[in-house]
C-alpha cells in the first residue's frame, strides 16, 4: 500500500492550519491524530497479514475503519479485512465482512471486487456437490450477477469461466443420480436424469456419456427407435468418441474395434508359432 500520499495530505493540512483560528487548529490537530492512528492501524494490519497472522490483521483493519470511518481508507480497510479472512480460508468470516461492506459502501469503486470475492467464498465452500448444492447455487447466482452487472470489469471473464465449471458440477450430480437409478433398475427415473444433462448442460463434458446411456437404456427396455434416435445424435456430434463406439456395438454385436482386431491377430500369430515349436 502507498502511504506516502496520506503523509503528503497531512502536510497540506498542516500548511492550511496556519490560516485558521485557534479553535479550528485544535479541531484539525485532533482529526489529524485520529487519521494518524488509522494509518498506523492499517499499516500494522498489513504487516501482520504478510507475517501470516490473518486474525490479528483483520482485527487491525477493522480498527482502522472504526477510527476514521469518513476517511477514503475506511472502505479499503473493510475490504482488506475480508480479503485476509479469505486468503487464510476463513470463508464464513470473509463472507460476513463482504456482506457488511456491500451494505455499508454501496457506491464504492471496489464494489465489483467485493461481489467477486463473495462469489469466490461460496465457490471455495463447495465440498461435495452431490450432497450439498447450497454453496454451488449461491456461487452460480453471484457469478451470474457479476457477468450481468459488470460485463466490462476484470472479473467478468473469470466469472464466466467459473460458471462453466459450475455447470460441470451440476451435470456431474445429475449423472451420479442417473447412475444410481440405473443400478436400482429404475429405468424411467434414470432416463429423465440423463435427458436433463443433454438438455440443460449441453456444453459440459458429460453429454457424450449421457447420450450413450440413453441409447443403452432405451435399447434394454425394448424401445429401439428411441435408442437409435440418440445413437444417431451421438454419432452426428461425437462420432470419434469412445461413447459412440460403445453405442455402435449395442446395435452391431459383430463390431470390433481396431484394438480388438490387433489383439486377435496377435493371438492367431502366437497359435501359429506354437505349431512349429
Amino acid at each position: 500500500m502507498n502511504f506516502f500520499k496520506i503523509f503528503l495530505l497531512l502536510l497540506i493540512v498542516s500548511f492550511f492550519q496556519t490560516n485558521c483560528s485557534k479553535k479550528e487548529k485544535i479541531s484539525l490537530i485532533e482529526e489529524k491524530d485520529v487519521e494518524l492512528q488509522m494509518i498506523e492501524a492499517f499499516k500494522e494490519g498489513y504487516e501482520e497479514f504478510k507475517a501470516g497472522d490473518s486474525l490479528y490483521a483483520a482485527k487491525k483493519f477493522n480498527e482502522a475503519e472504526l477510527l476514521f470511518p469518513q476517511s477514503v481508507w475506511a472502505p479499503k480497510a473493510a475490504l482488506m479485512a475480508a480479503y485476509v479472512y479469505y486468503a487464510q480460508d476463513y470463508y464464513f468470516d470473509a463472507e460476513s465482512e463482504l456482506k457488511r461492506f456491500i451494505r455499508t459502501y454501496p457506491k464504492d469503486e471496489n464494489l465489483n471486487y467485493a461481489h467477486f470475492l463473495l462469489a469466490m467464498c461460496y465457490y471455495e465452500k463447495i465440498v461435495d456437490e452431490k450432497k450439498d448444492l447450497g454453496p454451488l447455487l449461491k456461487a452460480q447466482e453471484k457469478f451470474s450477477f457479476i457477468v450481468k452487472e459488470y460485463p466490462n470489469s476484470d472479473y467478468a471473464l473469470d466469472a464466466e469461466y467459473k460458471l462453466d465449471l459450475i455447470q460441470d458440477y451440476l451435470a456431474s450430480k445429475e449423472m451420479y443420480i442417473a447412475s444410481h437409478y440405473m443400478k436400482k433398475k429404475k429405468w424411467i427415473a434414470s432416463i429423465n436424469r440423463y435427458k436433463t444433462v443433454i438438455e440443460q448442460y449441453e456444453n459440459t463434458i458429460y453429454v457424450e456419456e449421457a447420450l450413450h446411456r440413453l441409447v443403452e437404456l432405451y435399447f434394454n427396455i425394448g424401445l429401439k427407435k428411441e435408442s437409435q434416435k440418440y445413437a444417431s445424435l451421438l454419432g452426428y456430434n461425437y462420432q470419434s468418441s469412445k461413447w459412440y463406439e460403445k453405442s455402435y456395438k449395442i446395435f452391431n454385436q459383430d463390431y470390433k474395434t481396431v484394438l480388438q482386431i490387433k489383439k486377435e491377430k496377435k493371438s492367431l500369430l502366437k497359435k501359429f508359432k506354437n505349431l512349429f515349436e
